[in-house]
């Protein structure tokens, strides 16, 4: 083990233990408010869906590439390849799915009453979990193929036709089946990716507008800033726009793995390292609110443009 594998170990590992732990705390707390409640709101349906697919995300790749960084590589047999990285790809899937219908959640709650999206209220939380559970066969689906293609090595096998992986391998392809292969796997997440930047322009030009109405009633004294739906909906578009950021970085890192015919280990470590970004840190945006997150829908604000929900809506 040299210096470089070391340093990535370094980075690995705090990284895992602190996503863990954040997203089990979050966990808890949803698992708290379900056993108070008996019946979770839509906004804590999906963080629970979100904070599944972080945890997963982070111990399919996080556990295993620090091993891999401190010495120990092709410790797994087939079926361990296979499902780890089916199990990556699905939890991945669900952290975007779920990150964009928490914009589309908020988008509909805070719409004026004179807008389309205001008549989804009352029927909002079915249609959502409905689309959580969609989303999660969808990309089931998709990790079929790693399930088809991801292998161990064994002993002194030859890997000339073999990508690695660091402590998997997958068989190589030509580059029209790469080609095939990226398409068919950032097809939804492109889809998710256009539905998150839609309902974030939709949250800030609602933003904007209510600001300007209460800009235009000085008597006031009641302000955008001090709603809860607004400190809600803040907070989801610093989330929404951390998501992308480090999406960025994670799918260019995936394509170069996807279309290099011989990827380096650095490549592959950065790679493994950036998709673990946003579900590590995302927790913190929750924790650290004021109101804490999982309550930020109550109340709305009696106006216009943050009109008070009813139980359904929020149900």
């Amino acid at each position: 083990m040299d210096a470089s594998e070391l340093f990535i170990g370094m980075i690995v590992l705090p990284q895992t233990v602190i996503g863990v732990l954040a997203n089990f705390f979050l966990l808890y707390h949803c698992m708290i408010l379900y056993l108070t409640r008996y019946r979770l709101r839509s906004i804590d349906w999906v963080l629970m869906h979100l904070t599944v697919g972080s945890i997963l995300t982070i111990l399919s790749k996080g556990i295993l590439q620090t091993i891999a960084a401190f010495g120990l590589k092709d410790f797994l047999n087939d079926i361990g390849c296979k499902l780890i990285f089916s199990f990556h790809r699905v939890g991945r899937g669900v952290c975007i799915g779920s990150t964009s219908f928490l914009s589309v959640l908020q988008a509909i709650i805070i719409s004026p009453r004179n807008s389309r999206c205001s008549k989804l209220k009352v029927k909002v939380h079915k249609y959502i979990s409905y689309s959580l559970y969609l989303n999660w066969v969808i990309y089931f689906i998709i990790s079929i193929i790693n399930l088809l293609h991801m292998r161990a090595k064994y002993n002194n096998e030859s890997t000339i036709n073999l990508k690695s992986y660091v402590y998997c391998y997958s068989v190589r392809h030509d580059p029209t089946s790469d080609i095939l292969y990226a398409a068919l796997v950032s097809g939804p997440d492109i889809i998710f990716l256009g539905l998150m930047l839609y309902t974030s322009g939709f949250m800030v030009l609602t933003l904007y507008r209510h600001k300007q109405k209460m800009q235009q009633m000085p008597r006031m004294n009641v302000s955008s800033t001090s709603s809860p739906a607004s400190r809600a909906t803040k907070t989801i578009l610093l989330l929404v726009s951390t998501f992308v950021s480090f999406y960025a970085v994670s799918s260019l890192c995936q394509l170069l793995v996807t279309f290099l015919y011989n990827p380096s280990w650095i490549i592959v470590n950065v790679t493994a390292i950036s998709a673990s970004f946003f579900p590590t840190v995302y927790p913190f945006f929750f924790m650290n609110h004021d109101s804490w997150a999982l309550n930020f829908c109550l109340p709305l604000k009696r106006n216009r443009y943050f009109p008070k929900a009813s139980s359904q809506e929020l149900n």
